[in-house]
């Protein structure tokens, strides 16, 4: 019954969203706004309010507690207050719970933090009408794999993992595709993390005769092979992954150490759109420009004056932070992972050929 009476409470607002422009688009927000991930939450509160104050945009905001729970509870709310879209959600456990209500009610939503991978590449069964704006769980280790596969064609490189599930994946992935091209690693071995010195690996490294190498493990282990490979001046130049954006510890990255990241969204965001955070106060950090690029989306495909769902799947949308298509099943056509350097200060972009 409270699935039923939601439903209707959405149509009515579907109705309405296809009439004149005289209302205004009607948002619903899903984000954790209390418990552990609450400032993550509040981030996309930001985003979306701010996006919707330079907009014609209201907005109705469910803390989603990144529960199944507070994901079903919202996803009701959303549809009884008949809204058009949905934006947020950070937990597979609160869309998971939320997606077929939405289905039902014909809402649809655009992800901003979920990876799980299952949530579109199931939507032939589901029909659940989730888009994703954030990047699928296999987009790292696909874009190592992608990326480094072209810049080290004509390299002696090798390949390294810390044992874990993370480090073995990203290896793994690169290996394979290194191996579709026709390249072979003149090195491959599992380390042992988290010791605070790894000369005897740096050795085996000279000793094969690599020039680069990529370490499927964290920013600290990257750290102390740099700067052991550096002792035997090796010329060894190393690649990492996303977790190169924490803190390396005690010891520094070496200059020149490479990372497939995604980017710093205020270092690529539109100049505007920042100016707008500063004069408001906020901080457009974390998954605060990914929610007001969201609200962009929304907004712009509903202008199109076809069905919502039809209009996200088939246009470009210009976003503050950047160009966004979905594919068919509802992720990004291009992979937003990217390549950046290590100064000796921060990592800086660069571009593969």
């Amino acid at each position: 019954m409270r699935i039923a009476q939601a439903i209707a409470a959405a149509l009515v607002g579907h109705l309405l969203a296809f009439g004149a422009h005289a209302d205004p688009l009607a948002i619903g927000v899903a984000a954790p706004l209390s418990g552990p991930a609450e400032l993550l939450g509040r981030q996309i509160e930001t985003g979306a309010k701010l996006a919707a104050s330079a907009g014609e945009s209201e907005l109705t905001i469910a803390d989603d507690g990144c529960t199944a729970a507070g994901g079903e509870a919202a996803a009701t709310r959303f549809a009884q207050a008949g809204v058009q879209a949905v934006i947020g959600f950070l937990c597979t456990e609160s869309l998971e719970a939320a997606a077929p209500i939405l289905k039902e009610a014909g809402i649809p939503v655009i992800a901003v933090g979920v990876r799980t991978e299952s949530l579109t590449d199931r939507r032939d069964r589901t029909g659940w009408p989730v888009f994703r704006l954030g990047p699928r769980g296999d987009d790292e280790r696909n874009a190592v794999a992608s990326i480094l596969t072209r810049l080290w064609k004509d390299a002696h490189f090798a390949i390294t993992d810390d044992g874990t599930i993370y480090g073995r994946e990203l290896a793994e992935t690169f290996r394979a595709q290194a191996g579709q091209a026709a390249l072979k690693p003149v090195f491959v071995d599992t380390f042992r993390p988290g010791l605070d010195n790894q000369i005897a690996l740096a050795g085996r490294l000279r000793r094969a005769g690599a020039t680069h190498v990529f370490v499927g493990g964290e920013a600290e282990d990257i750290a102390v092979m740099g700067r052991d490979a550096a002792q035997l001046e090796s010329g060894i130049t190393f690649a990492g992954a996303e977790a190169l954006r924490a803190a390396s510890g005690d010891v520094a990255l070496a200059p020149g150490t490479l990372m497939i990241a995604l980017p710093e969204w205020a270092e690529v965001a539109d100049p505007k759109v920042l100016e707008t955070f500063q004069a408001n106060g906020a901080l457009a950090e974390g998954y605060a420009l990914p929610a007001y690029a969201a609200v962009q989306v929304v907004g712009a495909a509903m202008e199109s004056n076809q069905p919502l769902m039809e209009a996200l799947s088939g246009q470009d949308f210009a976003t503050a932070i950047g160009p966004i298509h979905f594919d068919a099943k509802g992720d990004l056509t291009q992979n937003p992972y990217r390549l950046f350097r290590f100064d000796g200060q921060r990592f800086m972009p660069i571009e593969v050929q």
